[in-house]
């Protein structure tokens, strides 16, 4: 049997989709975008969603967006606090725009940042916390949502790995001032390579939108608020007033995104029957550290910590998964920390970082995927207990 990471969620709509795409002859962002735009605003509760070409172009837009703000923008030196464990792009940005990261350790049971910290790591420099939600599990999003409202912080939300998951009742992406998510393949809506930021601020949306093409004008209505509009429209059509990128998705993805968008829920709710029979197999045993639910997961994948109180070799592990054709991965990026790119980074760590670097060197996750797998993880259950007996 094969135990593969990821698998396509695409039926016959979404290649219809693209034939659409192909007979209209537009392929650069058009209707179609603009449309599941729309159509994903209305979806998470949100005034505003913008598409991007993938969830770490969302973060980087959106980051660079809080620096052009008119009232109280970032401003370079200003200190952060993150999480220990996430994506690298999560942080590239941050890096980008001479902020300083203050990483805070993760909790060993849930993953997402231990919250307990926050007001050690609070100093008179923070002006943002960026709250990430681990493989489809929420953070503590209400909690770090009261933490940046008490003391006039930023929350910007990196909801890549988490589409569809939910904290009391609200979606995941929607806590923060900035929420991103990612479309990328392997995840819990698939548009080839894709992302969206989603704000209720209209000044950041207007902001983001003209960063996302060129830092132009043109996308934007007259009265954005960013810029006035002058007589001359052969200058407006390319005049620049921010330095922004070209991170603008392809049709192909918007057309993709929309026959998504109708399946996430139901994809879901396979995602997480699946993850019934992960827990059931596997909560009871003292061996194996798996994630622990906060809220409704959108369990993008299903993570595996080797307790070290049992003292099992994970390369033993991990070969004789290798034998029985189970694919496996890193936990996201690992703890950040431990990557060569930190050297590059102005940071401090906020006391010790032990369950970041527990889940870095004894993790290690499986995939989960929009259709059943029972029968592949009660076949991973027989391989590990046999593995660490």
């Amino acid at each position: 049997m094969n135990f593969e990471l990821s698998s396509s969620s695409w039926g016959e709509e979404e290649y219809e989709a693209i034939q659409r795409v192909i007979d209209s002859g537009r392929f650069t962002m058009g209707e179609n975008v603009r449309q599941f735009e729309q159509d994903f605003a209305k979806k998470f509760g949100v005034k505003y969603a913008l598409m991007v070409n993938s969830g770490s172009s969302a973060n980087l837009i959106g980051v660079a967006s809080l620096f052009y703000q008119k009232d109280c923008p970032l401003q370079s030196g200003d200190e952060v606090i993150v999480p220990s464990i996430s994506w690298a792009t999560t942080y590239y940005p941050l890096q980008q725009y001479g902020l300083k990261l203050r990483f805070v350790d993760v909790e060993l049971d849930t993953l997402n940042m231990d919250v307990t910290q926050l007001e050690t790591a609070l100093t008179p420099r923070t002006r943002m916390v960026v709250a990430v939600s681990i493989l489809g599990n929420p953070a503590a999003l209400d909690t770090l949502r009261d933490f940046c409202d008490k003391h006039n912080l930023i929350l910007f939300e990196d909801n890549c790995e988490s589409m569809g998951a939910r904290l009391n009742g609200k979606l995941t992406g929607t806590f923060g001032d900035i929420g991103t998510f990612s479309s990328f393949f392997s995840h819990q809506l698939a548009t080839m390579e894709g992302g969206v930021l989603v704000t209720n601020n209209e000044e950041l949306y207007h902001i983001a939108k003209s960063m996302r093409a060129h830092g132009w004008t043109r996308d934007l209505p007259e009265k954005s608020g960013i810029f006035e509009k002058r007589s001359d429209d052969f200058f407006e059509a390319y005049r620049f007033i921010l330095p922004g990128y070209n991170v603008r998705p392809l049709e192909l993805s918007g057309a993709i995104g929309r026959e998504q968008l109708k399946k996430l829920d139901r994809s879901i709710e396979i995602r997480r029957n699946n993850a019934k029979r992960f827990v059931e197999l596997f909560a009871a045993d003292e061996r194996f550290i798996i994630q622990k639910e906060n809220g409704l997961s959108s369990w993008f994948s299903f993570t595996i910590i080797l307790n070290p109180a049992f003292k099992i070799d994970r390369t033993k592990v991990m070969q004789k998964m290798k034998e029985a054709n189970i694919q496996f991965r890193i936990i996201t990026g690992g703890c950040f920390l431990r990557h060569d790119v930190i050297n590059h980074f102005d940071y401090e760590t906020v006391g010790e970082i032990v369950n970041a670097n527990i889940a870095h060197d004894q993790g290690f996750f499986v995939g989960n995927h929009p259709h059943d797998v029972v029968p592949q993880i009660e076949y991973l259950h027989k391989v590990l207990v046999k593995a660490v007996n």
